[in-house]
């Protein structure tokens, strides 16, 4: 189901696809790698996932590593649940931020604009970074949670 979601939405390249489905053959195994998965269903019919894990070598920083939701199913609160669903998750791990990398290419201006609604902020963009004229784009979204006390 999630391969079906994931060819149905014509964002992701063929290189992409095989990514993803890298990352969930990783979710399906014992040794997940970090990778932490989410799945929408209604009336055991799959909707989406999102995918997220913290990040290596940052203090409670993680990413947002794929979410998708069938095109049949948009503009239905489905993208939004997974993505909270997953901010929560990330909130009581105790992370301080969720980081959000994509592309800028025309198949995820709906992507990039959901972000945006969704409270985050474009906090860098790397020009002609995935190939010419097509931007690496990365969001961010703090959560309230105070500074670290260092150890005296």
């Amino acid at each position: 189901a999630l391969i079906r979601i994931l060819a149905a939405t014509e964002a992701f390249s063929a290189e992409e696809l095989g990514v993803a489905l890298e990352l969930i053959d990783y979710g399906l195994a014992d040794d997940k790698r970090g990778y932490l998965f989410a799945v929408a269903t209604r009336e055991d019919r799959v909707l989406g996932y999102a995918c997220w894990g913290d990040t290596p070598l940052a203090e409670a920083v993680y990413d947002l590593y794929w979410i998708a939701v069938d095109p049949a199913a948009h503009n239905q609160g489905v993208g939004r649940a997974l993505l909270e669903h997953a901010e929560a998750d990330v909130i009581a791990r105790n992370g301080r931020m969720l980081l959000i990398e994509t592309a800028s290419k025309p198949s995820y201006d709906a992507t990039r604009a959901f972000y945006l609604r969704t409270g985050y902020a474009e906090i860098a963009r790397l020009p002609d970074y995935y190939r010419d004229g097509d931007d690496k784009v990365i969001y961010q979204k703090r959560f309230g949670r105070g500074p670290v006390q260092k150890k005296s």
